[in-house]
């Protein structure tokens, strides 16, 4: 038997029992591998096999584009059987036989084994110099279902799937440009993992794309499984505790990153879509932001970032303050956190590691066993476990409650990625606070800072616009802005930064009766200024029409 690299050099050949031959020295020990054999011309007894991958194809799209065809319209092949073994009888068949829409002819054994462990059907005709690839693939897939990871109180309850065609479909769903390109490519050596990169012609910074495909092409791997493999091979700072690329589940979110002028990276096999390049803040920030009511959604983000700040430091700060700095604690509160620890033999540093290591344990223990299981532990553990601790005198009723508070914080976080950052953060700033008092928290804390100061994403500063402070873009930072004062897009965006028209604001009507201007007048003032409000975060209609 030939080496497989050297099968796969070989050319198509009108004998069609060598092209027969080089297909099953490549794929004929697998089971799953299906040759058909047929006879589409009678009269001059000429034969064709069909190869397909079971399991990846659908056979009634064989049977209807395919196979019926060739067996059935003997009157359209006796039209050109006089282009037999001529140049143009592959391209015949094509035209007028076949009535599949995804038709490639090729000469090469290694796009048919390509396309044959992707899903297509190959076809080989007796006589023919050409194969014909047809695009064939049917396999199974999971439906659309809401993002588990990623739930909304408002909003749309699609998520993307394990299909990346699916996933670039819901996507064009949202956004019916035809400046949407959605490019793609093939990585891992033997996975052959499809890879697609979404994009706005015009919205997105002039060189984003280039070096998103630079970084991507430059990956050697023997596969790709998930999205994550991706993520890890191509971020800007790969041994910080910090992520500068966002995942999500949310059809929406992508959407929305893509008209700021962002960078979407589909994977086959998985439903999580990589944005970049990410700020600090997106991953503080919900799909739902924008569905409520802007103080509605200020007030639940400003929720969040109190939460961030808890779920890192509150540990921290309560072993800082118990070991060191008594004096800062109100008397009343000292006494009490006193009495509940006079009868723990650990001192507070230990204490506070011992529980966040058991909370930590009770919260993947919950994430790994089956789900109705894992619920049950999470509550055995958080409620038996916690209150028999507390009896026993091994940790006291304030550390509980810390602890507690710590994880319920880390849970309003929505991404899961920094939530994770978080609670691994938590531990260095627990422990220089433990042994330092509050130079050690001072110190870690600066250090991460400074740290995250000094990230890039994709050559954006990974704390902006916060750090360098952008006074025009903090309309979408810590609280959200009315849509209608967001006229702008980001700085990330490119040459077109134009989100909406000036003058979006509401107003109602006047207090005589004669209603706002009319949609004429609006027009035509937009006319004589074309620019009015270009450049401003605010543009907005008077108060009262016809008053300043």
């Amino acid at each position: 038997m030939r080496d497989v690299g050297e099968l796969l050099k070989e050319r198509v050949s009108t004998d069609l029992a060598d092209n027969v031959c080089c297909v099953e020295d490549v794929l004929g020990g697998n089971a799953d591998l299906i040759k058909r054999e047929f006879v589409y011309h009678e009269q001059r007894n000429l034969t064709g096999i069909v190869f397909f991958v079971d399991g990846l194809v659908s056979p009634k799209e064989i049977d209807h584009s395919i196979m019926r065809p060739l067996t059935m319209h003997t009157a359209e092949l006796e039209r050109f059987q006089h282009a037999h073994l001529g140049p143009q009888f592959a391209e015949e068949i094509k035209k007028h036989v076949l009535t599949n829409t995804g038709i490639l002819l090729f000469d090469k054994i290694d796009t048919a084994i390509n396309g044959l462990l992707s899903g297509d059907t190959v076809l080989f005709l007796e006589g023919c110099g050409e194969g014909f690839l047809i695009s064939t693939r049917g396999w199974e897939a999971r439906s659309i279902d809401e993002p588990t990871t990623e739930p909304v109180v408002r909003g749309p309850r699609d998520g993307f799937t394990e299909n990346i065609r699916t996933n670039t479909a819901l996507m064009r769903r949202r956004i019916r440009d035809a400046n949407l390109q959605i490019e793609g490519l093939q990585i891992g050596d033997r996975t052959r993992t499809d890879i697609n990169v979404a994009y706005i012609k015009g919205v997105v910074r002039e060189g984003l794309v280039e070096e998103v495909y630079k970084r991507l092409q430059s990956i050697r791997i023997d596969g790709i499984l998930e999205s994550g493999y991706i993520e890890e091979l191509i971020e800007d700072a790969p041994l910080s505790p910090f992520t500068t690329i966002q995942s999500t589940e949310r059809p929406d979110k992508v959407a929305s990153s893509l008209l700021e002028g962002r960078v979407a990276i589909f994977v086959d096999n998985t439903p999580f879509v990589l944005i970049l390049p990410t700020t600090f803040w997106q991953f503080l920030q919900a799909s739902d932001d924008f569905y409520s009511r802007y103080w509605a959604g200020s007030f639940f983000r400003l929720v969040r970032f109190i939460a961030f700040f808890i779920s890192l430091t509150f540990p921290s700060m309560y072993v800082m303050l118990v070991s060191f700095h008594q004096e800062m604690i109100p008397t009343a509160l000292a006494l009490s956190i006193a009495a509940g620890r006079e009868s723990v033999p650990f001192p507070a540093l230990l204490e506070a590691m011992v529980m966040e290591v058991a909370f930590e344990l009770m919260r993947e223990a919950g994430l790994r066993m089956p789900r109705p299981v894992g619920q049950a532990v999470s509550i055995v553990g958080s409620l038996v476990v916690g209150q028999a601790a507390v009896q026993a005198g091994l940790v006291s009723p304030t550390m509980v409650i810390v602890v507690a508070i710590t994880g319920i914080s880390s849970f309003a976080i929505p991404n899961y990625a920094a939530s994770f950052s978080i609670r691994v953060l938590r531990f260095p700033l627990l422990l220089a606070s433990g042994a330092l008092g509050l130079l050690g928290f001072a110190a870690v804390f600066s250090l991460l800072v400074l740290h995250a100061l000094s990230l890039r994403s994709f050559g954006q500063s990974y704390l902006s616009p916060a750090a360098p402070f952008q006074p025009s873009e903090q309309q979408d930072l810590v609280l959200r802005m009315p849509i209608w004062m967001m006229n702008r897009r980001p700085a990330v965006a490119g040459a077109d930064d134009t989100r909406m028209g000036p003058n979006q604001m509401p107003a109602p009507p006047d207090e005589e009766g004669e209603g706002d201007e009319s949609a004429e007048s609006r027009m035509a003032d937009e006319e004589e200024a074309p620019n009015a409000g270009k450049g401003k975060r605010k543009g907005s209609r008077p108060w009262r029409s016809g008053k300043s």
